[in-house]
């Protein structure tokens, strides 16, 4: 029915106020799913579907499952842009669990319906102690719409960034940590830290971490999507050492790790030349990028 956004896509926090757009109340649960009655947002018809068990058509069994879906059909389809957040109130915190896909969504005629297939363990939903059973039993759901104009990136391909790091003599390398020279990509100048024995997180591994160099700021409510392929190279062949990360980067976590799954002493034998020179590799893509976001 909808499509799942991955965990770096949605960001969860707490917020006093509820939703604007639609709140509904569901007083038990034994259907398999809810709609709520329509609502309007940006001169669009919508509505809020829960699924309390989980959407299996949607890999969502265990969770709650949550959609919205836009009501309004047109010929021809005209695409509408909008950024979506849910809610599930806590009688406990007295506040609202809010789940914001900070990525743009695209409705049209042939795409109607998005949303998260895994947005609370429905054994937290049903747990009294998490405060989400609501006096009477009832349980408080909620969407927001944000209709926006479209993003200027939007199904644009972008540009891959490639950035080589060459490290001489690391068997001899005595520091707990190295940074790299600074390179730019994405309109921001970023670094490269390694642990050649690893950090706190995971010993006797190869750890490196993506950083916005020094000097480098993030706006109030800027997001920057990241999507980055680490590489330490065989010097014999191409039997090389890789890794992946997608994620969003915010002001509240500006620097990235990736444990590579390799111990020193192996690094020393097979990834090291006859020079003892260490070959890293970094592909990095700005997937997209949001200044003020709505939400923030």
């Amino acid at each position: 029915m909808g499509s799942n956004a991955s965990d770096p896509a949605v960001l969860k926090t707490w917020r006093r106020n509820p939703p604007s757009s639609t709140l509904v109340r569901l007083s038990q649960l034994a259907n398999e799913k809810y709609e709520s009655p329509p609502f309007s947002s940006g001169a669009h018809n919508w509505r809020l579907v829960v699924h309390p068990k989980g959407n299996e058509a949607d890999n969502g069994s265990g969770f709650v499952s949550m959609y919205v879906e836009c009501l309004s059909s047109t010929t021809p389809p005209i695409d509408v842009f909008a950024y979506l957040t849910f809610f599930v109130f806590s009688e406990e915190e007295k506040k609202y669990l809010s789940f914001q896909d900070v990525e743009v969504k695209r409705f049209n005629s042939s795409k109607t319906v998005w949303g998260l297939s895994k947005a609370l363990p429905v054994e937290t939903l049903k747990d009294r102690a998490k405060g989400f059973i609501l006096y009477g039993e009832e349980h408080e759901f909620g969407a927001h719409v944000k209709i926006v104009s479209r993003p200027a990136s939007f199904g644009e391909d972008l540009p891959f960034h490639k950035f080589s790091w060459t490290i001489r003599d690391f068997a001899l390398l005595e520091q707990n940590d190295y940074v790299s020279k600074t390179f730019h990509m994405g309109e921001k100048d970023w670094t490269l830290k390694l642990y050649p024995k690893g950090d706190s997180e995971a010993d006797d591994k190869l750890i490196q971490h993506l950083h916005l160099a020094d000097g480098e700021t993030l706006a109030k409510g800027e997001l920057i999507f990241v999507r980055v392929n680490l590489k330490v190279l065989d010097p014999r062949g191409s039997n090389h050492l890789t890794g992946s990360l997608n994620c969003w980067l915010m002001n509240s976590n500006k620097a990235w790790g990736l444990p590579q799954s390799m111990s020193f002493d192996k690094n020393e034998g097979a990834y090291l030349d006859r020079e003892g020179t260490l070959e890293v590799e970094i592909e990095c893509e700005i997937k997209n990028s949001h200044k003020n976001h709505p939400f923030f």
